[in-house]
């Protein structure tokens, strides 16, 4: 609700509602106006309702809302548009969740930087009950991140976003690299 902006004028002024005894009342139409006043945000809310739930219009303040509704979560440091951006592709992130090119998207678009992903895509086994696994069959996916100034980018939120995104059997790893 949209509670601190004052003065917006209704579009639906309550004191013309009143019978007619209390139209020309000014105590009862000032106390009407006292309720328009309070009433207009939630009207002007409901009247702009799809400007609401619209990432590309809605208001910066809603967004963080707006986001957790459609499961993403939002830094407050990153700027509006990265965030509009994140919260329009949420359904199309969540349908390629923990696919490659889902992992890429998601970073792609937190960052804002070029992303490159190199994920084992096999298996190694031994022949030999217990025995050590080959060499060279790594099951790590490794994440690199060029972006312009990598101090810009908190590894920490980053980490734990490809955490969440990734299958959770996978270990990997994250390099934030200048590109």
């Amino acid at each position: 609700m949209r509670e601190h902006l004052g003065g917006l004028p209704t579009p639906h002024p309550l004191g013309s509602h009143l019978p007619g005894l209390y139209l020309e009342d000014d105590f009862a139409q000032r106390f009407m106006a006292a309720l328009d006043e309070i009433a207009a945000p939630a009207f002007m809310a409901l009247d702009n309702l799809e400007a609401y739930l619209d990432p590309r219009l809605a208001p910066e303040d809603f967004l963080d809302w707006l986001g957790r509704w459609v499961g993403v979560e939002l830094d407050e440091t990153w700027p509006a548009d990265r965030r509009r951006a994140l919260v329009a592709a949420a359904v199309d992130l969540h349908r390629v969740r923990g696919t490659a090119a889902g992992i890429a998207s998601l970073v792609a678009l937190s960052t804002g930087g070029e992303v490159e992903i190199a994920e084992p895509g096999a298996a190694g086994f031994s022949p030999a009950p217990g025995a050590a696994i080959p060499a060279g069959t790594s099951a790590e996916l490794f994440i690199r991140v060029r972006v312009p100034d990598p101090a810009a980018v908190s590894a920490a939120r980053l980490e734990s976003l490809v955490r969440a995104a990734k299958p959770a059997h996978l270990p990997h790893r994250v390099e934030i690299v200048q590109g």
